[in-house]
């Protein structure tokens, strides 16, 4: 099934989510967390902000998930930079004529505190999208105690057609 020529906006979400555990980096919209006790345990570089932002733009045009395109079975991809996932998603999202108009992501973790790290991740989340910063929402949430060793990030983002 392919998108429709005829919708002059798309709509996609995708979320991700990834363990914690000790000596490994974490890394969130492509940003190195510094002071981060725990990193993500994962296939690739485990970045759930670029995760869930390559869903969105892939389900936003039906396009499926991730792991369909870079499948955690494939030794290829072990240690991969997220960044790599994006620009393919948003390869297939343009060769059907849309863009990013804008996106909002959320993401939950305990600790460390990211709130410093905000402008940051916007920035280069805005940088891999071709968007200005000021279309790039970011928000912070803990889970209150009740997921400790995890972190998860949900987007949502808008796409216009390109033509």
């Amino acid at each position: 099934m392919t998108s429709s020529p005829t919708l002059p906006y798309r709509i996609g979400f995708g979320e991700d989510a990834h363990r914690l555990s000790g000596g490994r980096p974490l890394i969130l919209g492509g940003v190195p967390i510094p002071n981060a006790e725990k990193g993500a345990v994962a296939h690739s570089d485990g970045d759930a902000v670029l995760h869930a932002l390559a869903d969105a733009l892939l389900s936003g045009l039906a396009l499926g998930d991730i792991g369909q395109y870079f499948p955690d079975t494939d030794a290829a991809h072990k240690g991969l930079d997220s960044a790599v996932i994006v620009a393919r998603a948003l390869d297939l999202v343009q060769e059907r004529g849309y863009v990013p108009a804008n996106v909002a992501l959320v993401v939950t973790l305990d600790k460390p505190k990211l709130g410093p790290l905000r402008a940051a991740i916007a920035q280069n989340v805005a940088l891999l999208l071709g968007l200005p910063e000021s279309e790039v929402g970011v928000s912070f949430k803990t889970s209150e105690g009740l997921a400790p060793d995890h972190v998860q990030t949900r987007v949502t983002l808008l796409l216009v057609r390109s033509a």
